[in-house]
């Protein structure tokens, strides 16, 4: 395949996909969890590990959309997260439902608690703060290692997966809590390494050519590197997939962020991230060219 010369075909597909993302955020908002928009926590210890759908037989009395998640070493407690700002009397006759239906010791939840979504706010800033020191971090390290182009390819390349994750999440309405704050970061961390590997390979090809033929460049390095882009991920996906079947909710809640962000990653390090060094590099040989003729 043509990567290079298809590069218009991924750009649009990339930017519709995005654009619908966006779209659907400012007309039907965001599905926020409780660290953005505040609410209650409430922890109890059940004594034994129940399955999460008998546990939203009693929850859902109160609210549908609570997060449920299981905690503790033999999986005993669980932790259930509302939106709803619940006060101590409709705490205390949740945990009564459970003690009644469970014949539970204790005589109160183990916690009970209000969040506010102050919390919410300083995370997101903090999220912000942190991707921008990590683009400038990448941008500068590229530029030591490679150059300019290349550490800018790669900054684009990164804006692009978080831009498309946030859209996938967008589009399918999936809750954006802490979680899918720190699989982002994650993802940006690895996708950078398969950017750089195909990036390296791009170098190294660029000693062997005489010619400035970009494109015949790109699509080789592109090709060498393919099988061990292919392989990485792959067995990356495999392991993390294997989270997300058979772990506990709360690991499931940063699994699926994981396996939606290493594909993203692997699309746009094959066929986002060295079509725009293509495009900065062509643009300023012909910059270049314009001006000594």
């Amino acid at each position: 395949m043509n990567i290079v010369k298809n590069r218009n075909i991924f750009f649009t597909l990339s930017i519709l996909f995005i654009v619908v993302g966006i779209f659907m955020a400012a007309f039907k908002g965001l599905n926020y969890g409780i660290d953005f928009t505040g609410g209650t926590l409430i922890q109890i210890d059940l004594e034994k590990k129940v399955p999460t759908e008998d546990i939203r037989k009693i929850t859902n009395e109160f609210d549908k959309n609570a997060s449920i998640i299981h905690a503790g070493e033999n999986k005993n407690q669980v932790i259930i997260k509302s939106s709803l700002n619940l006060n101590d009397k409709q705490t205390k006759e949740i945990f009564n439902k459970f003690k009644e239906k469970y014949n539970l010791k204790a005589t109160e939840a183990d916690k009970a608690e209000s969040l506010g979504s102050a919390i919410g706010s300083e995370i997101q800033r903090n999220a912000l703060i942190a991707v921008i020191a990590a683009s400038i971090g990448i941008l500068l390290y590229v530029t030591f290692r490679f150059e300019f182009k290349f550490g800018l390819s790669a900054v684009i390349s990164l804006i692009h997966d978080a831009l498309f994750m946030f859209s996938f999440y967008s589009i399918f309405r999936l809750q954006i809590d802490s979680t899918f704050i720190a699989a982002i970061l994650t993802i940006i961390g690895y996708s950078i390494n398969d950017t750089i590997v195909i990036f390296d390979r791009i170098r190294e090809n660029s000693k062997n050519t005489k010619k400035e033929n970009y494109e015949e460049l790109i699509n080789n390095s592109i090709k060498q590197t393919l099988r061990r882009t292919m392989a990485t991920s792959f067995t990356t996906l495999i392991s993390i997939m294997l989270l997300y079947i058979i772990g506990v909710e709360a690991i499931k809640g940063f699994a699926l962020p994981l396996v939606v962000g290493i594909i993203i990653g692997t699309y746009s390090s094959i066929f986002i991230a060295s079509p725009i060094w293509y495009i900065l590099k062509t643009r300023t040989n012909s910059n270049k060219n314009l001006k000594q003729a």
